[in-house]
């Protein structure tokens, strides 16, 4: 296999676990702010505790995959961060502004209403931030952004500001929301907690659901590319396949309450719809100018990438390990 597409998939692959791990980082500001009931404190004090460890370290994901574009595709990467520098900009102050509300938030000693204004900051960041990366995402495969040459030559609010790109950006949220509220069925103490996010998980379930449906209508005319590739392409098909027998698998356990196995389904379920993305719009990297064979950067640049891969993997999946076994571990008596 040619390394860049190597590389590519490497790439796709840092964005399904960025999905996974710091996804339901975002769905968990979105259940703080639509925290209610009887046990509101309850249910935010146990997002904060899920969050605590982790919320900073699964931007890795994200920031080896901008790296891995950087260096092995630098022509997508330009084109990408011309053409949407306006919703990046926007995103990476949301990434910025939503972990210093977090962090403030724990430790002002101010008392509880400046600790409130700065939890309404971190849960309106956490909405709006999936909602951009959609839209980024939305973009990047409505063939709206044009290159001809060195130069991005497509308007910069025009290619993610388009029925589509906010649908995609819908999409995200909804998934990311779900997975949150999964995740959280497994990490609760109590039964009322438990029931409190499975409600949440079904109905935020049938969303994703809704909100796929919805990215499908609009990609006919807003992304005839993914439209094509997720109607006709046999390797987008079978994933289609697996993404249903995952969404129907973790249905069926929340109703069940097999809340740890519901955690893994519903892992796969997102990451099988990202990969599904990936797969619809290959060998695009930016529809519809720019390919992975187009954009990749030279062979011997491409074999250090790799080198440096390897070597990082084993060195951060390790440590990522170990930090879940010692702050999220159930207590020693």
């Amino acid at each position: 296999m040619p390394t860049e597409l190597i590389l590519a998939g490497a790439v796709a692959g840092t964005f399904v676990l960025y999905s996974l791990f710091g996804g339901a980082d975002f769905g968990g500001g979105v259940w703080d702010l639509l925290a209610a009931g009887p046990r509101k404190a309850e249910q935010r004090e146990l997002i904060a505790k899920a969050l605590g460890p982790v919320w900073e370290v699964n931007h890795v994901w994200l920031i080896v995959g901008l790296v891995l574009l950087f260096g092995g595709f630098p022509r997508a990467f330009a084109a990408l961060t011309v053409a949407l520098h306006v919703p990046l900009t926007l995103l990476l102050l949301g990434i910025v502004f939503r972990g210093t509300a977090f962090t403030f938030r724990t430790y002002d000693a101010r008392g509880d209403r400046v600790q409130k204004r700065w939890g309404l900051v971190f849960s309106i960041a956490s909405v709006i931030s999936p909602l951009l990366l959609g839209m980024c995402v939305g973009a990047v495969v409505s063939g709206q952004i044009r290159v001809e040459g060195r130069a991005v030559v497509s308007g910069f609010f025009a290619s993610w500001l388009t029925p589509f790109a906010v649908a995609v950006g819908v999409l995200a949220l909804c998934l990311f929301a779900f997975l949150a509220a999964v995740y959280l069925t497994a990490e609760a103490t109590t039964d009322p907690l438990r029931e409190d996010f499975r409600r949440r998980a079904l109905a935020s379930g049938v969303a994703v659901f809704l909100a796929a449906l919805g990215v499908l209508l609009f990609a006919r005319d807003g992304a005839s590319r993914v439209w094509e590739g997720l109607l006709h392409a046999p390797s987008a098909l079978a994933l289609h396949g697996v993404t249903a027998v995952t969404a129907v698998t973790t249905f069926a356990l929340l109703w069940r309450r097999r809340f740890r196995l519901a955690r893994v389904t519903a892992a796969a379920q997102a990451g099988f719809i990202v990969l599904g993305w990936a797969v619809s719009q290959y060998p695009y990297l930016v529809v519809p100018d720019l390919t992975v064979q187009s954009a990749a950067a030279s062979p011997g640049v491409l074999r250090v990438l790799m080198v440096a891969l390897a070597v990082g993997l084993v060195t951060v999946v390790p440590s990522l390990v170990l930090l879940l076994r010692v702050f999220q571990a159930p207590p020693r008596h």
